[in-house]
C-alpha cells in the first residue's frame, strides 16, 4: 500500500537536493501502484512540481489537476487543488479565474498557502500575496526560497526595492546551486536600481562561482549575470570592463536564445561613455527594434541623447518628444532638460529657457542646470551662469562628465568675471584639469586659468606681507 505522505516526503528530500527526476519518479511510481484515492492526491503533488517550472508547465499543471479531479471529484474543493488551479489561471491569463476565498488563503496545508501566495503575486495582488501567512519553517525546504522570491516580487511590485532586495538575499541564503545564483542576480539588479554599483557588483561576484558552465541551461542566466555587471561596472566608472561583459553577454545571448532589448541598450550607454557616439546610436536603434511598448520610450529618451552627442538636435527632439509623449515614463524631467537642450542648439534661447527651468522645478537638477547655464552665457548673465554651474558641481557625483564640465564652465566664468574671487577660480580649475585630457582644447584654457588665479594669488599674499 502506498502511503501518500511519505510519499510527498521522499519527493521533497529529492527536491530540496535539486534532483527533480528523482522526484518526479519518486511520485511516478506511486502512482503506478496506488489505489484510485491515493493516486488523486498525488496528482496534485506531481501539479505542485510542474508549477515550479512557471509558464514552461502549464500544460502538465492542467493536466495533473485534470487527473486529480477525475480521480476524485471531491478534490475540486481541496485547497492544494483550488490554489493550484488559481496560480495555472493566472499564468495562463483564464478569464475564468474565481477569486481565492479567504478560507484557502488560510488553509492549513502550508503547500497550499504557497500556492495561494503565487496566484495573488500573479493576479496582480501583490499585498494581498503578502498578507498570505506562511512561516518559512512550515514549507518544505524547496520552497523556502521560492516563498521568499515571491515576496520579494511581492514588494518590488509595490515599489518596495529595498525590502524586495533584503528577500532576494534571504532567498539566495536559502537557495543551492545556480538558484542561489539567480537570487543574487536579482538582488544586484534591485541593488543597481538603488544606486549600490559596488554592493551589486559583490553580489554578482559571489553568484558566478556557483554555476557549472556545463550546463547549457545556464546560458541565459549567465548573460544576465554579465549583463548586470556591466551596468555595475559602467556606474562604478569602468567602462572597459563594462564593455567587456556586455559583449559577453551578447555572445550567450545568440548562443542560448535571442538578442534582447537591455542587452542593447546598455551597449549602447557604454559606447556613449567610452566617447564613441555613433557606436551608441547605433545599438541604440537595435534596442529600439528590440524593445515592448513598456520600454520603448526608455530607448526612444537614449536615442535622443545620443543623436545630441552628434549635434543632430532636429532628429533628437523627435525622439525626445515620442519619449515624453509616454504619460508612464518615470524621467519626464530629464526628457524636458534635453529637449531644453535641443532648443539651446537650435538658438530657441528663450524655449530652452523655459523648459529647462521646467526641468529643474521637476527635479532633473544637473541637466537642466547645464543648459541654464549656458543661456545664461549667452545673455552675458555671469553670476547668474556660475550659480548654476556651482549647483552642477555641488549636485553631480564626483569624477563624473558633469562635475568635469561643471568644474570647467564654472573656472571659465570666474576667469570672464575677472578673477574677483582667485582662490575659488583656481579650486575649479585645479579639480577640472585633473580629469581633463591634455588631447581636450579645455587642457590648455584650464592651465591659463590656473596660472592666472596662482598669479594673483601670489600678489594678493605678497602685498598683505608688505
Amino acid at each position: 500500500m502506498i502511503d501518500v505522505a511519505t510519499t510527498w516526503q521522499q519527493a521533497c528530500t529529492a527536491l530540496a537536493g535539486g534532483d527533480y527526476d528523482t522526484a518526479f519518479g519518486v511520485l511516478d511510481a506511486a502512482m503506478q501502484e496506488a489505489r484510485r484515492p491515493e493516486r488523486a492526491r498525488l496528482a496534485l503533488y506531481l501539479a505542485s512540481v510542474q508549477a515550479l517550472y512557471g509558464d514552461a508547465a502549464t500544460g502538465e499543471v492542467a493536466a495533473a489537476l485534470r487527473e486529480a479531479r477525475t480521480l476524485d471529484p471531491a478534490l475540486r474543493e481541496d485547497p492544494l487543488y483550488l490554489t493550484l488551479s488559481a496560480e495555472l489561471a493566472a499564468r495562463t491569463g483564464s478569464p475564468d479565474a474565481a477569486p481565492l476565498p479567504q478560507a484557502v488563503r488560510e488553509a492549513a496545508d502550508p503547500v497550499a498557502r504557497y500556492h495561494a501566495l503565487a496566484a495573488l503575486a500573479l493576479a496582480g495582488q501583490p499585498q494581498a500575496a503578502l498578507d498570505v501567512h506562511l512561516p518559512l519553517n512550515e514549507l518544505p525546504e524547496h520552497l523556502q526560497w521560492r516563498l521568499r522570491s515571491w515576496q520579494a516580487d511581492a514588494e518590488e511590485a509595490l515599489g518596495h526595492p529595498q525590502e524586495a532586495a533584503h528577500l532576494y538575499a534571504e532567498a539566495a541564503h536559502h537557495a543551492h546551486g545556480p538558484d542561489r545564483a539567480v537570487m543574487l542576480q536579482e538582488q544586484a539588479a534591485l541593488l543597481l536600481q538603488l544606486g549600490q554599483p559596488d554592493e551589486a557588483q559583490q553580489v554578482l561576484d559571489q553568484a558566478l562561482p556557483l554555476y557549472t558552465r556545463h550546463d547549457p541551461d545556464e546560458g541565459l542566466n549567465l548573460a544576465t549575470w554579465h549583463y548586470l555587471s556591466a551596468q555595475a561596472r559602467l556606474n562604478l566608472g569602468q567602462p572597459d570592463e563594462a564593455l567587456a561583459a556586455i559583449r559577453e553577454a551578447d555572445r550567450l545571448e545568440r548562443a542560448h536564445g535571442d538578442p534582447s532589448y537591455g542587452v542593447a541598450l546598455v551597449w549602447g550607454q557604454v559606447m556613449t561613455h567610452l566617447g564613441q557616439p555613433d557606436e551608441a546610436l547605433r545599438h541604440f536603434e537595435r534596442a529600439l527594434s528590440l524593445a515592448t511598448d513598456a520600454d520603448r520610450p526608455y530607448a526612444q529618451h537614449e536615442l535622443g541623447v545620443a543623436l545630441l552627442d552628434l549635434d543632430r538636435p532636429v532628429e533628437a527632439r523627435e525622439r525626445l518628444e515620442a519619449a515624453l509623449a509616454d504619460p508612464d515614463y518615470p524621467y519626464h524631467p530629464e526628457v524636458l532638460a534635453d529637449l531644453a537642450e535641443c532648443d539651446y542648439r537650435l538658438g530657441r534661447l528663450q524655449e530652452a529657457q523655459q523648459a529647462a527651468e521646467q526641468a529643474l522645478a521637476q527635479g532633473a537638477v544637473i541637466p537642466a542646470s547645464l543648459v541654464l547655464g549656458s543661456v545664461a552665457l549667452d545673455y552675458y548673465h555671469l553670476d547668474e551662469a556660475l550659480d548654476h554651474y556651482e549647483r552642477v558641481v555641488r549636485e553631480a557625483a564626483p569624477q563624473s562628465r558633469d562635475w568635469i564640465t561643471g568644474h570647467q564652465m564654472a573656472a571659465d566664468v570666474m576667469a570672464q568675471q575677472g578673477f574677483r574671487d582667485p582662490a575659488a577660480a583656481y579650486a575649479h580649475a585645479q579639480q577640472a584639469l585633473e580629469h581633463t585630457p591634455e588631447s581636450d582644447d579645455w587642457h590648455v584654457t584650464l592651465q591659463e586659468h590656473l596660472k592666472k588665479a596662482q598669479g594673483l594669488m601670489a600678489s594678493s599674499s605678497g602685498r598683505m606681507l608688505n
